[in-house]
């Protein structure tokens, strides 16, 4: 992530900062790289060192006229609290989009229990939530950039070139193995009604329901990806790529177009099962956890069927079992489901 805030100090936020928050008039800086007519040179008290071992592009004067410096750790609190933000809600609104218009399947808008306005709704929590949970997120990216984490620069500073290629399945198994702990704990009674409910509002989802969450349910999902550098090593670049990997699969798992039927992925066709039966297949990428934890269950082959996975005779199986589980879980199924939906199915 400090390669990413390096960038955008560079092109955007030295010239906010600048103007918003101005160093004093008495701090007249040789700025590096800018010829002076004065003899007497005041160096600034903080000095460009580039966290890209690649390239790196110098900072313009402006770096240098805010009071508040490049490792200030207030501005970088703030502009990795807008990164997060902004490229977040990006990452997911054109990724969903994408998938809406290529991938997702538009009869699923007609399935009984596809809700009122839903697209509306799911794009309207996922935009609610996203601040609050980069707000939540952005003491672990602080950790990353003033170095408190194992994240290393190039192959050369890690264990070695084999780990360049492992890290990868390790970062997978380890933060699906959290993950799982994490998202089946906040289907306990105590906790589901507080904070997963709102994620479980959509039994139909859409791929903007990717990143509909209460916020805290979204960030505490979110930890084992954090945690992962904190207990490992792991190439920075790498992070970042994984980072951009983990909300395109969040979107995939709830595109509804049932391509991996796998006994060890965890694709659309499980999550979908999650999505109707409340209680299983808790996992991320695997069904792995689940099954050495008992609550995978193997979605329905018709699902596999571009004939038989929206049929009507499908739709009432799944709305009769939902409807037993949803009273179990959750008493009285308070959803306002879309009338033009259930009259097609009737």
């Amino acid at each position: 992530m400090d390669v990413v805030l390096e960038l955008t100090d560079t092109f955007v936020a030295d010239y906010v900062y600048a103007f918003l928050h101005p160093a004093p008039a008495v701090a007249r800086y040789s700025f590096p790289g800018v010829t002076s007519n004065s003899t007497e040179q005041v160096l600034p008290p903080w000095k460009f060192v580039s966290a890209n071992p690649y390239f790196s592009v110098q900072p313009s004067q402006y770096a240098y006229m805010s009071a508040w410096y490049r490792d200030n750790v207030y501005r970088q609190a703030i502009t990795l609290f807008m990164i997060t933000w902004v490229f977040g809600f990006v990452l997911y609104f054109v990724f969903a989009t994408l998938s809406y218009v290529f991938v997702f399947d538009k009869k699923t808008m007609q399935h009984p229990k596809y809700l009122k306005n839903q697209m509306h709704q799911e794009i309207r929590q996922a935009n609610r939530s996203m601040p609050i949970m980069a707000a939540l997120t952005t003491p672990f990216w602080l950790m990353e950039i003033r170095g408190w984490t194992k994240l290393y620069d190039t192959a050369a500073d890690g264990p070695g070139l084999w780990y360049e290629i492992l890290q990868f399945p390790f970062f997978i198994v380890f933060t699906d193995a959290l993950i799982y702990l994490i998202h089946r704990g906040l289907h306990h009674p105590l906790v589901y009604k507080h904070l997963h409910k709102p994620h479980h509002k959509w039994i139909m989802p859409t791929p903007y329901a990717s990143h509909a969450f209460h916020p805290v349910d979204g960030w505490a999902q979110s930890l084992p990806y954090h945690f992962f550098p904190m207990l490992f090593p792991l190439n920075k670049f790498t992070s970042v790529a994984l980072f951009i990997f983990v909300n395109f699969w969040t979107i995939m798992i709830h595109d509804g177009e049932y391509v991996a039927d796998s006994r060890v992925i965890n694709g659309a066709a499980c999550h979908t099962m999650h999505h109707l039966y409340f209680n299983y297949n808790y996992g991320q990428y695997t069904t792995l956890w689940d099954r050495l934890g008992s609550s995978y269950r193997k979605p329905d082959p018709d699902l596999f069927s571009k004939e038989k996975k929206m049929s009507e005779q499908q739709w009432k199986q799944q709305v009769k079992e939902m409807e037993k589980i949803v009273k179990e879980v959750e008493g009285e199924d308070d959803r306002a489901y879309d009338p033009h939906s259930i009259k097609k199915t009737n």
